[in-house]
């Protein structure tokens, strides 16, 4: 049974794809594969070469690093022994039409996979915890926005969760109490978003208008919005979290502000 070696400076799943699918080709497909990841250095390889030499095998092999596939390409044609560089010619030819080098870093590609899912998983998280939903939720956020209705709760979760945190939102709603996970929080964890009662007057009149209803409803009167925001005012104090004032500012630049609140742990 002919032996085939796969070795990568990574986990080595690629090239051990491109060899099984090349094996399925053949009727009699059977092939002993042995896969050695993380080969980092020239002297691994040769180690490799001594135990391939002289047996019925292959090596095939995706290294991103020039020096490990001159070693191995050097080495096999020295001892006679086939071999296979799945990446090289590739990156070769990306070079050529690419606008700048390859970064030559073993592993890039898992690390991609990794931070797609773990968007998703952020993604999935801001929309099951959303608007309050399973105050449970709140201990497993990285960050907990609050605020009243129209602060952009909502978007911001789910802005945040595109760069991979795991976002809780919760509405402060005037006369209704806070569920206790809130306040068993550390308060750095939390932040809640103010805004001007002229302005959020502004966004729910034009809230309603687009919904064809009038938009002089109770939700957008002056004298509702100040109680709403003195109150939530009122419940930031209590927990001592931090506040930012969202007035006059997109999605985008408060999303910026929460991001480097979160790296750097400022106050703002």
């Amino acid at each position: 049974m002919p032996l085939i070696f796969i070795l990568s400076d990574s986990l080595g799943e690629t090239a051990e794809l491109v060899v099984r699918a090349a094996l399925s080709q053949f009727n009699s497909h059977s092939a002993k594969i042995r896969r050695i990841p993380f080969v980092t250095e020239p002297g691994h390889v040769e180690e490799v070469l001594k135990e391939a030499e002289g047996k019925n095998c292959i090596l095939a092999y995706t290294f991103v690093l020039p020096e490990l596939r001159k070693a191995l390409a050097e080495g096999a044609t020295r001892l006679g022994i086939r071999a296979v560089d799945i990446m090289g010619p590739v990156l070769a030819a990306l070079e050529e039409v690419m606008p700048g080098p390859p970064q030559l870093k073993p592993g890039l590609v898992h690390r991609l996979d990794e931070e797609y899912f773990d968007r998703m998983e952020a993604i999935e998280f801001a929309v099951r915890y959303d608007n309050g939903n399973d105050p449970r939720g709140l201990h497993w956020a990285d960050v907990v926005l609050i605020g009243v209705s129209r602060t952009s709760k909502t978007p911001l979760s789910l802005y945040l969760a595109h760069q991979k945190v795991r976002a809780a939102n919760l509405p402060l709603i005037l006369g209704v109490a806070p569920p206790e996970e809130l306040f068993e929080l550390p308060p750095e964890k939390i932040i809640g978003l103010t805004i001007s009662p002229e302005k959020l007057a502004e966004i729910r009149q034009e809230r309603l208008r687009t919904m064809g209803l009038e938009a002089n409803a109770d939700y957008a009167s002056p004298s509702r919005i100040e109680k709403e925001v003195a109150y939530a005012a009122e419940i930031m104090a209590r927990l001592g979290c931090r506040v930012l004032d969202v007035t006059n500012m997109a999605v985008e630049e408060i999303a910026t502000k929460i991001m480097q609140l979160i790296k750097k742990g400022e106050n703002l």
